[in-house]
């Protein structure tokens, strides 16, 4: 494995997640279904092109779980969307990470899976971190709080969607299905929000994609060419990204409340992160 590459994707991959984020925050003007809507036509271009480059087919064979997937994926990246107009993309982005909780829960209750109790501490601690960042930031309204965890919900039903999928699906071909769907139901609801764009607005808008896109290339290879247990900790890096951004870009202000908040939600998910690794 080539570790050293593996860490500079991930962090590659980590700021282009912050690039387009910050975007995301600095285009609400717009609804949020436009914005999924140019968020998933500007990395149709590179999905669609990867898969007739390698000439793998576009349809696949688990049609119903890619769907499903589709749909899921969509309806958190939606909400997400939604969430991210009322509350710091530091915040939003660090709130956003509890969805492993939520996966848990559903592999217990769809796969059957266990979770060892020491874990649900750990978790707790996440979900504590949570109770902090709405408790004490009162920049955080319940609405933004509300949309953001939704989101949670749907992104950690995602991962064992993925799981269920396996390896019996091409990455672009599962994120191709996402792409177009998302792009349908973007652009069938945003048609009654619909604001027209400027050319400078455009190339924004369509930016989005390219930076998903290459933030979702970058992420796989990393994983394809490092160990998962050093790798994934390393996509935390993007809520310090993220609030940099914040912070030197957009004029957001963070309380120590915002940064205790942000702190237990990263640990207790690292925690749970190296005791599976170490101990199941």
């Amino acid at each position: 494995m080539d570790l050293k590459k593996a860490i500079y994707l991930m962090v590659l991959s980590t700021m282009a997640f912050t690039g387009m984020n910050g975007l995301i925050k600095y285009l609400t003007h717009y609804n949020a279904y436009q914005l999924v809507f140019f968020r998933s036509l500007g990395s149709l271009f590179f999905t669609f092109g990867y898969l007739w480059r390698y000439k793998i087919p576009v349809f696949g064979t688990n049609k119903k779980l890619l769907i499903a997937r589709a749909v899921i994926g969509a309806t958190s990246m939606i909400l997400f969307f939604l969430g991210i107009h009322y509350m710091s993309i530091g915040s939003a982005v660090a709130l956003r990470y509890i969805s492993p909780i939520f996966a848990a829960i559903f592999a217990i209750l769809l796969l059957k899976e266990s979770v060892r109790p020491v874990q649900w501490l750990f978790f707790a601690i996440a979900f504590a971190g949570v109770l902090v960042l709405k408790g004490f930031d009162n920049s955080i309204p319940v609405i933004g709080l509300v949309f953001i965890l939704l989101a949670s919900v749907f992104s950690g039903l995602v991962y064992i969607i993925i799981r269920r999928i396996g390896k019996t699906e091409h990455p672009v071909v599962i994120v191709n299905y996402f792409m177009c769907i998302a792009t349908v139901i973007g652009g069938v609801v945003s048609i009654f929000y619909w604001e027209t764009p400027g050319i400078i607005d455009t190339i924004l808008l369509l930016s989005l994609g390219v930076f998903g896109f290459f933030g979702q290339l970058f992420m796989t290879k990393a994983f394809q060419l490092g160990e998962t247990n050093v790798i994934a900790p390393l996509k935390y890096v993007e809520v310090v990204f993220a609030i940099i951004v914040g912070v030197g870009f957009l004029g957001e202000t963070y309380t120590i409340w915002s940064f205790i908040g942000m702190a237990m939600i990263i640990g207790g998910l690292l925690i749970n992160l190296w005791y599976k690794h170490k101990y199941t």
